[in-house]
Protein backbone atom coordinates (compact mmCIF):
# COMPACT_ATOMS: atom_id res chain seq x y z
CA UNK A 1 0.00 0.00 0.00
CA UNK A 2 0.93 3.59 -0.36
CA UNK A 3 1.60 6.11 1.82
CA UNK A 4 -1.61 7.97 1.05
CA UNK A 5 -3.80 4.92 1.65
CA UNK A 6 -1.82 3.61 4.89
CA UNK A 7 -2.93 7.42 6.23
CA UNK A 8 -6.39 7.18 4.97
CA UNK A 9 -6.90 3.72 6.81
CA UNK A 10 -5.19 4.31 10.16
CA UNK A 11 -6.57 8.11 10.03
CA UNK A 12 -9.97 6.05 10.44
CA UNK A 13 -8.72 3.44 12.39
CA UNK A 14 -8.39 5.87 14.73
CA UNK A 15 -11.42 7.91 14.59
CA UNK A 16 -13.37 4.79 14.71
CA UNK A 17 -11.08 4.14 18.18
CA UNK A 18 -12.19 7.77 19.68
CA UNK A 19 -16.02 7.08 18.80
CA UNK A 20 -16.05 3.52 20.19
CA UNK A 21 -13.74 5.13 23.41
CA UNK A 22 -16.56 8.38 23.47
CA UNK A 23 -19.64 6.30 23.45
CA UNK A 24 -21.59 2.50 24.60
CA UNK A 25 -20.18 1.49 21.69
CA UNK A 26 -16.77 0.40 23.55
CA UNK A 27 -18.52 -2.26 26.00
CA UNK A 28 -21.01 -4.01 25.07
CA UNK A 29 -23.64 -6.39 27.63
CA UNK A 30 -23.67 -10.32 26.65
CA UNK A 31 -25.42 -11.69 29.55
CA UNK A 32 -23.72 -10.79 33.02
CA UNK A 33 -20.39 -9.98 30.98
CA UNK A 34 -19.21 -6.64 29.19
CA UNK A 35 -17.40 -7.57 26.08
CA UNK A 36 -15.02 -4.47 25.00
CA UNK A 37 -14.81 -3.60 21.18
CA UNK A 38 -12.04 -1.14 21.51
CA UNK A 39 -8.79 -3.64 20.55
CA UNK A 40 -10.46 -4.38 17.49
CA UNK A 41 -9.28 -1.15 15.54
CA UNK A 42 -5.77 -1.68 17.03
CA UNK A 43 -5.42 -5.13 15.79
CA UNK A 44 -7.27 -4.27 12.36
CA UNK A 45 -4.42 -1.54 12.11
CA UNK A 46 -1.66 -4.11 12.65
CA UNK A 47 -2.95 -6.41 10.24
CA UNK A 48 -3.87 -4.26 7.55
CA UNK A 49 -0.61 -1.32 7.90
CA UNK A 50 1.93 -3.10 10.09
CA UNK A 51 3.25 -4.05 13.53
CA UNK A 52 4.02 -0.08 13.87
CA UNK A 53 0.89 1.39 13.24
CA UNK A 54 -0.54 -1.47 15.23
CA UNK A 55 1.96 -0.01 17.88
CA UNK A 56 0.89 3.26 17.13
CA UNK A 57 -2.99 2.74 17.47
CA UNK A 58 -2.15 0.69 20.44
CA UNK A 59 -0.46 3.63 22.38
CA UNK A 60 -3.64 5.91 21.19
CA UNK A 61 -6.21 2.82 23.11
CA UNK A 62 -3.79 2.84 26.22
CA UNK A 63 -4.21 6.51 26.39
CA UNK A 64 -8.12 7.08 26.14
CA UNK A 65 -8.38 4.27 28.46
CA UNK A 66 -6.39 6.19 31.15
CA UNK A 67 -8.41 9.36 30.33
CA UNK A 68 -11.75 7.30 30.45
CA UNK A 69 -10.59 5.93 34.32
CA UNK A 70 -9.94 9.76 35.28
CA UNK A 71 -13.13 11.39 33.94
CA UNK A 72 -15.24 8.55 34.18
CA UNK A 73 -13.55 6.37 37.53
CA UNK A 74 -15.26 3.31 38.25
CA UNK A 75 -14.48 1.06 41.60
CA UNK A 76 -11.04 -0.04 39.57
CA UNK A 77 -9.89 2.53 37.77
CA UNK A 78 -6.93 3.27 40.05
CA UNK A 79 -5.44 0.63 38.28
CA UNK A 80 -5.17 2.38 34.82
CA UNK A 81 -4.87 5.99 35.73
CA UNK A 82 -2.20 7.30 38.29
CA UNK A 83 -4.75 10.36 38.93
CA UNK A 84 -7.90 8.36 40.14
CA UNK A 85 -8.33 7.17 44.12
CA UNK A 86 -10.91 4.66 45.00
CA UNK A 87 -11.60 3.92 48.91
CA UNK A 88 -7.99 4.97 49.54
CA UNK A 89 -6.53 2.89 46.90
CA UNK A 90 -4.29 5.08 44.45
CA UNK A 91 -3.11 4.50 40.99
CA UNK A 92 0.81 5.01 40.60
CA UNK A 93 3.43 4.71 37.47
CA UNK A 94 2.30 0.97 37.90
CA UNK A 95 -1.31 2.51 36.10
CA UNK A 96 0.76 3.76 33.56
CA UNK A 97 1.83 0.63 33.00
CA UNK A 98 -1.02 -1.85 32.83
CA UNK A 99 -2.73 1.11 30.57
CA UNK A 100 -0.18 1.53 28.22
CA UNK A 101 2.58 -1.42 27.36
CA UNK A 102 -0.54 -3.93 26.49
CA UNK A 103 -2.25 -2.22 24.47
CA UNK A 104 0.85 -1.37 22.47
CA UNK A 105 1.85 -4.19 22.42
CA UNK A 106 -1.58 -5.90 20.87
CA UNK A 107 -1.40 -3.80 17.93
CA UNK A 108 2.33 -4.78 17.85
CA UNK A 109 1.96 -8.38 18.09
CA UNK A 110 -1.20 -8.53 16.10
CA UNK A 111 0.95 -7.31 13.17
CA UNK A 112 3.94 -9.02 13.92
CA UNK A 113 1.41 -12.56 13.82
CA UNK A 114 0.48 -11.38 10.21
CA UNK A 115 3.78 -10.67 8.98
CA UNK A 116 5.51 -13.77 10.23
CA UNK A 117 2.64 -16.13 9.32
CA UNK A 118 1.07 -14.48 5.83
CA UNK A 119 2.99 -16.46 2.93
CA UNK A 120 2.73 -20.08 5.49
CA UNK A 121 -0.99 -20.36 5.37
CA UNK A 122 -3.98 -18.88 3.89
CA UNK A 123 -4.78 -15.44 4.64
CA UNK A 124 -8.32 -15.77 6.41
CA UNK A 125 -6.35 -18.34 8.86
CA UNK A 126 -3.55 -16.05 9.38
CA UNK A 127 -6.42 -13.01 10.24
CA UNK A 128 -7.99 -15.26 13.16
CA UNK A 129 -4.48 -16.18 14.50
CA UNK A 130 -3.56 -13.12 14.33
CA UNK A 131 -6.34 -11.78 16.26
CA UNK A 132 -6.41 -14.33 18.56
CA UNK A 133 -2.97 -13.59 20.00
CA UNK A 134 -3.56 -10.15 20.22
CA UNK A 135 -6.19 -9.81 22.21
CA UNK A 136 -5.35 -12.79 24.53
CA UNK A 137 -1.78 -10.84 25.01
CA UNK A 138 -3.79 -7.92 25.78
CA UNK A 139 -6.03 -9.53 28.65
CA UNK A 140 -3.35 -11.68 29.84
CA UNK A 141 -1.08 -8.57 30.15
CA UNK A 142 -3.87 -6.37 31.75
CA UNK A 143 -4.98 -8.88 34.17
CA UNK A 144 -1.11 -9.84 34.89
CA UNK A 145 -0.53 -6.17 35.65
CA UNK A 146 -3.56 -5.79 38.19
CA UNK A 147 -2.15 -8.76 39.90
CA UNK A 148 1.27 -7.94 40.31
CA UNK A 149 1.04 -4.20 40.84
CA UNK A 150 -2.09 -3.66 42.50
CA UNK A 151 -3.30 -7.13 43.88
CA UNK A 152 -4.54 -6.89 47.44
CA UNK A 153 -5.99 -3.21 46.63
CA UNK A 154 -8.36 -4.73 43.93
CA UNK A 155 -9.64 -7.85 45.85
CA UNK A 156 -10.35 -5.37 48.25
CA UNK A 157 -12.24 -2.89 46.26
CA UNK A 158 -14.05 -6.26 44.69
CA UNK A 159 -14.65 -7.69 48.42
CA UNK A 160 -12.90 -10.82 47.86
CA UNK A 161 -10.43 -12.59 49.55
CA UNK A 162 -6.61 -12.08 48.51
CA UNK A 163 -5.93 -15.79 48.33
CA UNK A 164 -9.04 -16.04 45.30
CA UNK A 165 -7.89 -13.43 43.29
CA UNK A 166 -5.86 -15.49 41.39
CA UNK A 167 -8.95 -17.64 40.20
CA UNK A 168 -11.26 -14.63 39.45
CA UNK A 169 -8.59 -12.94 37.38
CA UNK A 170 -8.11 -16.19 35.05
CA UNK A 171 -12.10 -16.86 35.01
CA UNK A 172 -12.09 -13.44 33.39
CA UNK A 173 -9.54 -14.73 31.05
CA UNK A 174 -11.82 -17.78 30.15
CA UNK A 175 -14.81 -15.80 30.19
CA UNK A 176 -14.35 -11.84 28.52
CA UNK A 177 -10.99 -12.61 27.28
CA UNK A 178 -12.10 -15.31 24.68
CA UNK A 179 -15.21 -13.84 23.81
CA UNK A 180 -13.22 -10.93 23.16
CA UNK A 181 -10.58 -12.83 21.21
CA UNK A 182 -13.58 -14.34 19.13
CA UNK A 183 -15.65 -11.39 18.60
CA UNK A 184 -12.36 -9.73 17.25
CA UNK A 185 -11.46 -12.52 14.88
CA UNK A 186 -14.60 -12.56 12.93
CA UNK A 187 -14.67 -8.54 12.46
CA UNK A 188 -10.72 -8.81 11.55
CA UNK A 189 -11.58 -10.78 8.91
CA UNK A 190 -14.61 -9.22 7.80
CA UNK A 191 -13.27 -6.08 7.58
CA UNK A 192 -9.95 -6.81 6.57
CA UNK A 193 -10.85 -9.08 3.45
CA UNK A 194 -13.51 -6.02 2.85
CA UNK A 195 -10.75 -3.75 2.48
CA UNK A 196 -8.26 -5.77 0.39
CA UNK A 197 -10.89 -5.98 -2.12
CA UNK A 198 -11.85 -2.19 -1.85
CA UNK A 199 -8.09 -1.04 -2.47
CA UNK A 200 -7.43 -4.21 -4.17
CA UNK A 201 -4.88 -5.45 -2.16
CA UNK A 202 -3.01 -8.56 -3.65
CA UNK A 203 -3.02 -11.17 -1.38
CA UNK A 204 -3.16 -15.00 -0.61
CA UNK A 205 -6.23 -16.50 0.47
Amino acid sequence: MNKTKNMMIFAMLLAIEIILVMTPLGYLPIGVLSITTMHIPVIIAGILLSKKEGAALGFVFGLTSMIRATLQPSMTSFCFSPFVTIDGMSGNYASILIAFIPRILLGFVSGLIYEKLICKINNKTTIIIASLVGTLTNTILVLSGIYIFFGQAYASVLSIAYETLIVALLTVVASNGIIEAIVASVVSVLVCQGAYYVLRIKTEY
